[in-house]
């Protein structure tokens, strides 16, 4: 999860004079944890959900609040800049998204350079998705000129000198030779042209999502600054820039909107839009629990966590929200907020008043006897986790990727998605334990989720059995005869037919479907291809199936 690290005389230059140890024992009722602390500087682990909080800055806003030292919205004003940016329609194949700011007034001297540039990284994790999603670049404002253009250039074309070089490259020489182009080709090197960002002098501020430009690198004495903010997805990137904006003016930044002018639309950026949502007071004592809140107490608390808040009536009250507090999404989330600021240490804990008598469920008798088959046959159960990533679940499948649940905030860029198969968990276990002896027999019974736009969630999930054989002779043969022998001990009567699953070798795979009283099962079996193997550096043959259970 994202870590920031800070000093104590931060916190102290921001307003808030406590003791090391009353911080680090403090700290943590604000839903965060510490690290590592030393004398100096302290380091601190916040769930990615709060983006807010991973700058110096925003911590200290959330701490005041929770101390009582500073409550309800902060007041962040902008001036127009009256400077636009110019969209290139062409652009829309590419990043389509783009958000500008003016910020003047800043100050980098000290440590804050440093703390900026890890805050831009750190939302390029938790927001951006390894900059897939979102993209961060912060410039000097003062050696460019407005108005901005936002293009797609030819790849050979607009040549500049990249951060931390001394010499002009063209964009597709970046791509090819430059350490960050190479790290993040794959964004964009699929195109015929590439994004840019120029000043009204054809000067580059920018190649997005790759690398900043020379002429606008950030140093200490730096006072203005322009940060742009381009991506996929047009939520997620005015909620980066509104993070940004918001952290800087809370020490001072003068934030100075900037038009952004599309074929069809003319956006004013940053919008700090207040959100409202009414709470009521009933379902915060339910689920918190243990409280007797009242509505003016919920009032209190809101703006502890620096919410504005109105009481509408007895058991209603209506919080007004920032705009850079991009995690609030349901009632449920204000709830979270009252119960962080309440205490959660004061909750007074009670033993529920419903007493229940409980038995196995249905699906997990059944998945005791699907275990007992499979440890029979002399393969060994693994668990994993449901999150896994797009590069593991499809590009290193040789699948397509399809329409998934993705994770909003993700802790880390190999945890992004939910899984909707099993195989390739079972291969990044093999690769993990290649050192061990062979041959390896591994299965897993796990769950799934699919996107489904019928059901209330739009999400159904799914019960799947996956199996992997490794070692030097493993054929097709071997693994027809495994599949027979499990669906067989489960009840199913088998019928297969040909496939063309792209995991496995062509010709040596097979789809499948069983039938029994209970239900049906259907998935496939077959030798995974040599390029799968290498994928997941593995040395050996490797054979496996895959079956979903779908009860009647």
């Amino acid at each position: 999860m994202p870590v920031i690290t800070f000093k104590y005389t931060d916190l102290k230059d921001l307003g808030i004079d406590m003791e090391k140890d009353e911080l680090i024992d403090t700290l943590p009722m604000m839903s965060s944890d510490i690290e590592d602390y030393d004398d100096e500087e302290i380091k601190v682990e916040f769930f990615p959900n709060r983006p807010d909080n991973l700058s110096v800055e925003g911590v200290a806003r959330s701490f005041k609040g929770f101390l009582g030292l500073e409550t309800g919205l902060p007041n962040y004003p902008i001036t127009p800049s009256n400077e636009e940016v110019v969209v290139d329609a062409e652009v829309a194949e590419i990043r389509p998204y783009i958000a500008f700011a003016k910020i003047d007034n800043v100050d980098f001297t000290g440590d804050k350079l440093k703390y900026i540039m890890d805050f831009q990284e750190n939302l390029h994790w938790v927001i951006g998705r390894d900059r897939k999603k979102v993209a961060i670049g912060i410039h000097n404002a003062d050696v460019v000129n407005a108005p901005f253009k936002y293009i797609a250039t030819p790849k050979d074309a607009n040549a500049f000198v990249p951060l931390e070089k001394d010499s002009e490259m063209t964009p597709d020489e970046i791509l090819t030779e430059h350490d960050k182009g190479k790290a993040y080709a794959h964004l964009i090197d699929s195109f015929d042209k590439y994004p840019l960002i120029l000043d009204k002098d054809d000067q580059v501020l920018s190649m997005p999502p790759i690398i900043n430009g020379e002429l606008t690198k950030i140093k200490e004495d730096t006072h203005n600054i322009i940060v742009d903010v381009t991506g996929t997805d047009e939520r997620a990137v005015n909620q980066a820039l509104n993070i940004i904006c918001s952290s800087f003016a809370e020490v001072g930044g003068q934030i100075k909107s900037m038009e952004v002018k599309y074929e069809d639309k003319t956006i004013v950026s940053p919008d700090l839009t207040l959100q409202e949502m009414n709470v009521h007071v009933d379902t915060a004592n339910e689920l918190i629990g243990g409280t007797d809140l009242n509505a003016e107490d919920i009032k209190g608390l809101l703006e502890k966590a620096r919410f504005d808040a109105e009481v509408l009536n007895d058991n209603e009250v209506k919080a007004i929200i920032p705009a850079y507090r991009v995690d609030i999404l349901h009632e449920v989330d204000i709830v979270e907020n009252i119960a962080v600021q309440y205490h959660i240490n004061s909750v007074e804990a009670k033993l529920p008043e419903i007493n229940t008598v409980a038995y196995e469920n249905d699906w997990f008798r059944s998945e005791s006897i699907i275990r007992e088959a499979m440890v029979g046959l002399g393969f060994q159960e693994i668990m994993s986790l449901m999150l896994t990533s797009e590069e593991a679940h499809y590009e290193k499948m040789n699948q397509e990727e399809k329409p998934h649940v993705q994770v909003a905030r993700p802790i880390t860029i190999d945890r992004t998605m939910i899984r909707t198969s099993l195989i390739n968990s079972l291969m990044e276990f093999l690769e993990d334990n290649k050192h061990e002896d062979l041959p390896q027999k591994i299965f897993e019974i796990g769950d799934v989720l699919y996107l489904d736009d019928s059901k209330e969630n739009k999400t159904v999930s799914s019960k799947k059995l996956a199996a992997l054989i490794c070692h030097s002779t493993a054929n097709f043969t071997e693994i027809k005869s495994v599949m027979t022998s499990v669906l067989s001990n489960l009840g199913y009567t088998m019928e297969i037919s040909d496939s063309e699953n792209k995991t496995f070798i062509e010709g040596r795979v097979a789809d499948v479907e069983g039938v029994s009283e209970k239900g049906y099962v259907k998935g496939f079996f077959g030798e995974i291809s040599p390029e799968v193997i290498t994928n997941f550096t593995l040395e050996y043959p490797v054979i496996g199936f895959e079956i979903e259970f779908i009860n009647k």
